[in-house]
């Protein structure tokens, strides 16, 4: 299958002052510190022409996209009569899925490795900004900016978390970067990431072409409330795939955190056969926000009471 070897990818880095750990305060949460100046970039600014090896890696995703569709994936349907999942393996799902991490911490990229995980979401509110990489086009970024907006405020009213769009103190980073752009960032990411591990940051500058695109968060030594989170989404890709992209990434980084192949039907899942989030897809992120799960819970603690949730959503006809 052409989808096979293809990703997307959370990474959540536990970072305090200085030092490496796994979690964030709880409420009430002090006012976080100012977010690092970045050179502001109009809406408007004249694009870059992007070099060869970028429009060389646009023909490759646009092909890409063509054969998947050709197979019948990347559906944005959510699901239908084919794809019936009972509770059980909703609640299942929701284990794998929020309760396991893609990548170690200190991940390179180049190999996922699921890993036991506390449950981690966002306590307070997300202020999400949009930036474009100076080789993106002015009508592509219209569209994303308007893809983004849609998506964020149904992700709000999935999860209950508020959402919004700013460049005032943002705390979850949407990039839109070309080939050019990304391997230029390094310094700007460290700069909103300043403990980013090496090897995370190089892989992020160097990223391979099946790596489809990635979100980074963070949370604060001996917690597990996100603090920060930074997607990337590459502009090559064609339209869907980069709607893809944005739905699966920034529902990662909700803490939706990892993939399951048993998950249909789900963007959390490799196969590519959805391309935009699912029926199931919110009743997992609506599990997740459940206040009966707290912030921090193991998977042995968090699972019975995400098989109670899941037989109250689908007995209320949720699926």
């Amino acid at each position: 299958m052409a989808a096979r070897g293809i990703r997307y990818g959370l990474i959540a880095l536990a970072f305090g002052t200085g030092v490496m750990g796994c979690t964030q305060v709880a409420p009430p949460v002090l006012p976080p510190p100012p977010a690092p100046l970045l050179p502001e970039q109009p809406a408007d600014a004249a694009p870059v022409e992007p070099s060869q090896a970028s429009k060389d890696l646009a023909a490759y995703y646009g092909r890409l996209q063509d054969q998947l569709l050709a197979q019948g994936l990347l559906r944005g349907d959510g699901g239908g009569p084919d794809t019936p999942f009972t509770d059980t393996q909703l609640a299942r799902n929701f284990v794998r899925i929020a309760l396991f991490n893609e990548y170690r911490d200190d991940s390179d990229l180049r190999r996922p490795q699921a890993t036991v995980s506390k449950l981690r979401r966002w306590s307070g509110p997300i202020r999400m900004s949009i930036r474009f990489g100076d080789t993106v086009p002015l009508n592509q970024r219209r569209m994303d900016e308007a893809t983004v907006s849609a998506y964020a405020a149904r992700l709000s009213r999935i999860s209950g978390v508020p959402i919004r769009l700013t460049d005032r103190n943002p705390n979850f980073h949407v990039l839109f970067l070309g080939e050019d752009d990304r391997r230029n960032f390094g310094d700007e990411l460290r700069a909103l990431i300043p403990n980013i591990p090496d090897a995370t940051l190089r892989s992020f500058v160097n990223l391979p072409r099946e790596q489809l695109c990635v979100v980074i968060g963070t949370f604060a030594p001996g917690q597990s409330n996100y603090t920060k989170a930074v997607a990337l989404i590459r502009a090559e890709h064609p339209s869907l795939m980069r709607s893809a992209c944005i739905q699966e990434e920034l529902a990662q980084g909700m803490g939706l955190a990892n993939d399951s192949p048993g998950a249909r039907p789900s963007i959390f899942n490799d196969d590519e056969e959805f391309a935009l989030l699912t029926r199931q897809d919110e009743l997992l992120l609506r599990m997740l926000y459940d206040p009966r799960l707290q912030t921090g819970m193991d998977p042995a603690v968090a699972a019975p009471i995400a098989r109670q949730i899941a037989r109250e959503y689908l007995a209320q006809g949720e699926s």
